[in-house]
């Protein structure tokens, strides 16, 4: 009798040519640079959210995922119809709510309404770091009763709308563990640590984690498997870890096209980041739809001009 390994835990839908060659904001005249500062500025948002609830870094990372998926393709979201906030909130409500450390719509509802006040230290720009540079001030955030029954509305809305486009599946497979089984598997993490090899794990884990933000959507353009060998790859030339001398990434079934291309995109990300830092140095990147339609006032205006 033969045993059937079912792999389709492991792997996620990935995005068509189509897709990636057009969405919804694009054609309601959203540019493709604002669109991709709005999609990343959403998922740093949704990170540093994360972070503040004490979500684990798992959960997090179905999150952005989720909220990245949504914009995807002609059919997918615009941002002139969904702003980035909504989503975001609603996407990590949705993924906590499924998993061991689901939050109360409240919860969701005082950590947006922080991170989007003048209070925040995450903005301009958004920033990930959570540290307490100084005492904020509560009454930039405070939800009355009747802001928060509102707002709670349209995040139980919001999530609808997230389980009707993805059918309700809400399966995610990330690539994290999957990196940590190969490198048992190389070899170069033995059962006792050393600072090399915590280094090399501390290092690939960062850089499945700064894939996520990547403007180049990695998470729907592979799959976790080849996420995992290029994190390797990458973590190992910077930590100076030799591998195996053999082509190893065929191991996991991964081609050396397709490994170089990751690479390259995990490379850029930093780039990428440092430019949309300054880009919005002096005004915050529009979370939602009124403060797009502004944006796009403003650069017509401009454009006039």
């Amino acid at each position: 009798m033969s045993h059937h390994i079912d792999l389709s835990s492991l792997s996620n839908p990935l995005a068509t040519t189509e897709q990636l060659s057009n969405s919804a904001s694009q054609l309601d005249g959203i540019p493709s640079d604002l669109e991709k500062s709005v999609r990343y500025a959403g998922t740093l948002l949704t990170q540093a959210a994360g972070i503040l609830l004490r979500l684990p870094q798992e959960i997090i990372a179905k999150a952005i995922v989720s909220f990245t998926r949504f914009y995807l393709g002609p059919e997918g979201g615009s941002f002139l119809v969904h702003g980035a906030k909504d989503i975001s909130s609603a996407s990590l409500y949705m993924t906590a709510k499924i998993s061991a450390l689901p939050q109360s719509p409240r919860s969701i509802l005082n950590v947006y309404e922080y991170l989007l006040s003048p209070s925040s230290h995450h903005a301009p720009p958004i920033s990930t770091e959570c540290a307490n540079l100084s005492k904020p001030e509560p009454d930039t955030y405070y939800l009355s009763e009747g802001s928060y029954q509102l707002a709670r509305t349209i995040l139980l809305r919001t999530e609808s709308i997230l389980l009707r486009h993805v059918s309700f599946n809400t399966h995610v497979s990330l690539p994290h563990h999957l990196a940590l089984t190969y490198l048992q598997t190389l070899g170069v993490v033995p059962a006792v640590p050393s600072p090399e090899s915590s280094a090399l794990v501390k290092r690939t884990l960062a850089h499945l984690n700064t894939a996520l933000l990547s403007p180049q959507m990695l998470y729907l353009t592979h799959q976790p498997t080849t996420l995992a060998v290029a994190a390797i790859y990458l973590a190992a030339r910077e930590v100076g870890t030799k591998l195996s001398g053999i082509e190893w990434w065929e191991v996991f079934d991964v081609e050396r096209e397709e490994l170089g291309f990751l690479i390259v995109g995990l490379r850029s990300c930093e780039g990428w980041a440092r430019e949309e830092k300054v880009k919005w140095a002096e005004r915050r990147c529009p979370l939602t739809v009124e403060g797009v339609e502004s944006e796009l006032r403003f650069r017509n205006a401009g454009a006039i001009d």
